[in-house]
């Protein structure tokens, strides 16, 4: 017997919980037959405007992101999107593989997709190395999401943080703000455009961006569910929410 509105895949997705942006953004991109099932870190809306507060934003995603992992592998999902950004560049990719295997085993053992996989699998389907990223934080965040891209070997042309003073207000930032930061950060040498943080809701933009740049625009939620989606064999072309889910 498989599940009755699921019966192709059930997702799990953890997101904090000051995240408003993630759930509604991947429940819109659902083909038939898959379902999404969020749990929640718990944690408070607290300053990331320097190094110190960021550090405690971390502490606290770090503390509550297993069992929110635990708490979605009761209803047996097929696999787990961990929705959170800065806990998958803060440490770089030399200890990502320690992050995920952590995350996998606190999953029970099921797949799980983080930024950092779903990201490069999208920048290789669209097999371009030249990138422009725009995050939702202020510098001291920039500056780990920086290190993390050229460490993994991409040629970072430009970051553009949109200084988003705590958690919850990232989920703030406008589409006309998402679009003149696109503008900003554009050029004909910019292969693709990278948008971290799950709490941006810029799918829309992101789809529409592309169609009038001529080229990858990734947001955040749009790539994470797509590389669950190929991942757990899914392989459905979603149209109106970019590149990657009707083409790849």
């Amino acid at each position: 017997m498989t599940d009755s509105l699921g019966p192709r895949l059930k997702v799990g997705v953890v997101v904090p919980s000051t995240n408003t942006s993630a759930q509604p953004e991947l429940d819109a991109m659902r083909p038939d037959g898959v379902t999404n099932h969020t749990g929640r870190m718990v944690i408070n809306d607290d300053s990331m405007v320097d190094e110190p507060g960021f550090d405690h934003v971390m502490h606290s995603i770090r503390k509550s992101t297993h069992p929110a992992i635990q708490s979605v592998a009761g209803c047996d999902p097929h696999c787990v999107i961990v929705g959170v950004s800065p806990e998958s560049y803060w440490e770089g990719p030399e200890s990502h593989g320690r992050v995920l295997d952590s995350m996998r085993e606190a999953a029970g053992g099921r797949p799980v997709t983080m930024s950092p996989d779903a990201i490069k699998a999208a920048l290789a389907a669209h097999d371009v190395r030249r990138i422009a990223v725009i995050t939702p934080y202020l510098p001291v965040g920039d500056d780990s999401v920086s290190r993390f891209f050229k460490d993994s070997g991409y040629d970072l042309l430009r970051v553009q943080g949109l200084g988003m003073p705590s958690p919850a207000k990232i989920s703030h930032v406008s589409e006309t703000e998402l679009r003149d930061a696109v503008k900003e950060i554009d050029s004909a040498d910019v292969e693709a455009i990278v948008q971290v943080g799950t709490n941006v809701a810029m799918m829309r933009l992101a789809a529409a961006a592309e169609f009038w740049l001529g080229k990858p625009v990734i947001s955040n939620n749009a790539v994470l569910y797509w590389h669950a989606l190929r991942q757990n064999g899914v392989a459905d072309r979603v149209r109106g929410f970019g590149s990657l889910l009707s083409d790849h």
